[in-house]
């Protein structure tokens, strides 16, 4: 078996098709046929046959599906191995939700880089649904965000962080330090951020605006739940946000707090690996040290330096 092969496999396999594979791969579809009548006769299996309804694969066929993965991504790894080698360079490799993105990531980063020079640790953003396939793929060594349902890859997931949702208003606004009825709550203006989205965010904001049937035309999307944050203030809206990332403006009463049970929630941040003994060694140090007391309050409260001496050492990719 060789990598083209497998590639041409695996393409085949997601995409459903050998057209829509050759497309991806910019194969001609019979060099994409080649590569498949090559696999079955090594491997003296059909693979898959084509039906109507679509590919139906052998039993065969579907334990090649998820070895050409793995395969594909331990040669990647070995490959970005090499070259860190070769270069003096160590790169972590970190997929995180929008909520962890925003509020924890920061802290965490600085904290783990600032112990070595020779690290790189390149963090991407990504819906919490992409978690195993990112996994799997070794496109990342570690996911960070909550906890991810119904995989039936050979995961590990461990919790480090709890953290509570609460609903926050301005001070001077009439449900503030009210217990307000489900109704009038679904009569107010909501301002929200990208965390709340469909599909994008970490689901426990998504599910407490089901919950409370707050309709669409009443939500608001910012590109930063900061920003969703310093809009309320001076509004009339309402928001949904961390506990621990609006505990000073609570006190202080720069925000105001709207009671009730459904107005408040908790939940963990987890982190999301192959089985350990596939880790490379420095994503295994990030296992450890994330829950450590020291990193559990860089997460929470932040770091900051003067502009003068900041020199960012994570290098941040947006996914869609």
């Amino acid at each position: 078996m060789t990598p083209a092969q497998l590639r041409a496999y695996s393409a085949v396999v997601r995409l459903g098709s050998v057209r829509a594979a050759a497309r991806e791969l910019s194969m001609t579809d019979s060099g994409v046929s080649m590569h498949i009548a090559q696999l079955r006769k090594e491997l003296d299996d059909s693979l898959f046959h084509r039906r109507p309804s679509g590919l139906v694969f052998t039993p065969g066929g579907l334990r090649l599906a998820s070895r050409a993965v793995e395969i594909l991504g331990l040669q990647q790894q070995t490959a970005l191995e090499v070259s860190q080698a070769g270069h003096g360079r160590r790169l972590l490799r970190l997929a995180a939700s929008p909520l962890f993105a925003e509020h924890a990531a920061p802290g965490l980063i600085d904290q783990f880089a600032g112990r070595a020079k020779d690290l790189v640790v390149e963090l991407s953003v990504n819906p919490v649904r992409q978690f195993a396939s990112l996994i799997t793929a070794r496109t990342v060594d570690i996911a960070l965000g909550p906890r991810i349902a119904g995989s039936a890859e050979p995961l590990r997931v461990h919790p480090f962080l709890h953290y509570e949702v609460l609903t926050v208003c301005s001070p001077d606004h009439p449900l503030a330090r009210t217990r307000p009825s489900i109704p009038r709550i679904r009569e107010q203006q909501w301002f929200l951020g990208p965390s709340a989205a469909d599909g994008d965010g970490d689901g426990v904001m998504r599910r407490m605006l089901r919950a409370l049937g707050i309709p669409r035309d009443r939500q608001r999307i910012f590109q930063s739940d900061a920003a969703a944050v310093d809009a309320v203030r001076r509004s009339d809206a309402l928001t949904l946000a961390l506990g621990f990332a609006v505990n000073d403006d609570l006190i202080a009463g720069n925000l105001g707090r709207v009671e009730g049970p459904d107005l408040r929630t908790a939940d963990d941040w987890c982190t999301t690996t192959l089985p350990h003994q596939h880790l490379q060694p420095v994503a295994s140090e990030l296992l450890h040290f994330v829950s450590s007391p020291r990193c559990t309050q860089a997460m929470i409260r932040g770091t900051g330096v003067e502009v003068s001496h900041f020199k960012p050492k994570m290098q941040v990719t947006l996914w869609s």
